[in-house]
């Protein structure tokens, strides 16, 4: 299968889980009791991150497929998260957990002002380090985003819980959003594992050297 197969089939399967995501918030099958483990929630986050990762070990096809993506543009569709700040005004009208919306609101916040940059100033092998670990840090604000949402039903089952993400059109950012991002930042942080270190001469410049 040759990357433009790749590249059709990822855009069906990518709409197709958009729509399984948008009907089965509508038929509020995420939702469960506060007493009750979040199961299908939790199986609609980590599913998708699993079947990804199955699918690229298993396959060279879509391996190289996947390591061949843009990593500027992988890494500028984090921009959106700046809209994180909605979880500050739920927050401050009492209808998110403070636990779950401050860190979840500024962490989306922070990856998404610095996104552009990251994307234009540190997506190349001499920015290794600094890419990757931007990536991480994304990937840490959406695993806390989660485990904070998660524990506010455990903590507070009779108080202000993240119940509301589990509604549409909330639902869409951790059923969709976050396990598609998660996966993004899993690409990019391979793809910089690729890329080799620049070959420095004796006055300290990098000498040329291809892309990797």
């Amino acid at each position: 299968m040759n990357n433009e197969k790749y590249r059709k089939l990822t855009s069906w399967l990518i709409a197709a889980w958009f729509v399984f995501a948008l009907s089965a918030s509508a038929l509020h099958l995420f939702q469960t009791s506060p007493t009750a483990p979040p199961l299908a929630f939790g199986l609609s986050v980590l599913a998708p991150i699993l079947v990804f990762l199955a699918w690229f070990r298993i396959s060279p096809g879509f391996r190289a497929f996947v390591l061949g993506l843009n990593p500027r543009m992988l890494t500028l569709v984090h921009s959106w998260r700046v809209g994180g700040f909605v979880f500050l005004v739920l927050y401050t009208y009492g209808i998110l957990p403070g636990m779950f919306a401050l860190p979840a609101g500024w962490g989306d916040i922070a990856i998404g002002a610095t996104a552009a940059f990251v994307a234009t100033k540190l997506a190349d092998r001499a920015h290794r380090t600094s890419f990757i670990v931007w990536q991480i840090l994304g990937m840490f604000d959406l695993a806390t985003a989660i485990a904070m949402g998660t524990l506010s039903r455990i903590i507070s089952p009779n108080g202000v819980t993240a119940a509301p993400m589990t509604l549409l059109p909330l639902s869409l950012i951790p059923t969709f959003a976050v396990p598609l991002l998660f996966i993004l930042h899993i690409i990019c942080v391979a793809q910089a594992r690729l890329w080799r270190e620049p070959v420095h001469a004796l006055g300290g410049e990098p000498l040329p050297s291809s892309a990797a």
